[in-house]
């Protein structure tokens, strides 16, 4: 039987020194590597009784075991409340990028539609953000649904599926690469794909198709929706019923998810109003909040003088914002942790007051 690693710092002085020092109130905790670099970040309502459960865990069975034998050192920080802890520790998992987090994260509920870019875009579903160059629209709630709804617009606009790795050669680029080449899959010869890895559609075309879709997915248009109809229609009038009924199952999906987008949008904008979070010591907090993201913290106001400081900084945050655009990148994971407090705590949208209320009180 191998011998099992020996942990990087003596656990039961670090579990002293916790013992001792650390104090059973909101915070964020550091699991720190041999070299200082930050290998877990974690939150906690009661932070003494969080960082004392990894000395319970078994090694090497529980993660939290293995993330603790990982780590030479933990550090802490208190916050005001478990509200401000799930933010601290979100903006520090964005700082430090630590590998436990990366790989211990439980799967997400929520997925998300991703536009890349690129020399020929593609549409695809997925549960996590890409790069700062790529169009994100959601969250949404069903995964399969979604993967349909982008299958149909795929299909309908001919849009590629195929791996980003796949060589595009544009019609115009004919001349350069000699005779034409065969599509590199069985959609091209389904009329489901355009062909753009094989010279059969050139680069303006194969843009204004994309251009299509992102109208439809910011809500601009459902020119796709009104072609689906048209042929379903046909089917019918020809009395092609087992057609019409192929056809009315694509309008499903792409109605699913044209009407899941719109909803997507509404419900970021009814995440814009001020809330103010009871700290656990009397320490209560306002936060701005604008689209699902917090724009602005500082105590809660008690004086006349103090609610006039403040009601200037929300003044400042108030410029309409368009909807019909794609989350940025950098914003969905606190999007996402938004949606997740207050869909689970009601109570929590009773302490909230919107915008233009502040304003005018």
């Amino acid at each position: 039987m191998p011998a099992l690693a020996l942990p990087h710092c003596d656990l039961d002085w670090l579990k002293r020194r916790i013992s001792a020092f650390a104090e059973d109130r909101p915070g964020v905790y550091r699991m720190m590597g041999p070299t200082g670099r930050v290998m877990y970040v974690g939150k906690a309502k009661r932070l003494r009784t969080r960082m004392l459960s990894y000395f319970r865990a078994e090694y090497p069975e529980d993660k939290a075991a293995r993330i603790l034998h990982a780590s030479a050192n933990i550090e802490w920080k208190y916050v005001a409340s478990e509200f401000a802890a799930f933010l601290e520790e979100l903006r520090q998992i964005r700082r430090f990028r630590p590998s436990f987090n990366v790989r211990m994260n439980r799967q997400r509920r929520t997925v998300l539609i991703k536009v890349t870019e690129g020399h020929a875009p593609k549409i695809l579903v997925g549960s996590r953000p890409g790069s700062a160059n790529v169009r994100h629209y959601g969250p949404l709630s069903s995964a399969a649904r979604a993967k349909e709804g982008i299958r149909v617009l795929n299909d309908l606009l001919g849009l590629r599926d195929c791996a980003e790795s796949m060589p595009i050669v544009y019609a115009e680029q004919g001349d350069l690469f000699g005779p034409r080449i065969r599509a590199g899959c069985l959609r091209h010869q389904l009329s489901t794909c355009a062909g753009p890895c094989a010279g059969f559609v050139t680069e303006a075309e194969y843009r204004a198709r994309i251009e299509v879709a992102l109208d439809f997915l910011e809500g601009r248009s459902i020119a796709p929706l009104d072609n689906v109809v048209r042929e379903m229609t046909a089917a019918a009038d020809d009395n092609a019923f087992e057609r019409a009924t192929w056809w009315r199952a694509r309008f499903e999906s792409l109605e699913w998810l044209f009407q899941a987008l719109m909803r997507a949008r509404a419900g970021l904008e009814t995440l814009s109003f001020v809330y103010t979070d009871p700290g656990a010591y009397g320490d209560d907090m306002a936060y701005l909040i604008r689209r699902g993201t917090v724009r602005a913290v500082a105590p809660a106001p008690q004086t006349p003088l103090e609610q006039e400081a403040f009601r200037a900084v929300v003044a400042q945050h108030t410029t309409p914002e368009r909807q019909d655009v794609p989350l940025p990148p950098e914003d969905i994971e606190e999007v996402l942790l938004l949606m997740s407090w207050f869909n689970t705590r009601p109570t929590a949208m009773e302490r909230t007051v919107p915008v233009e209320d502040w304003l005018t009180s």
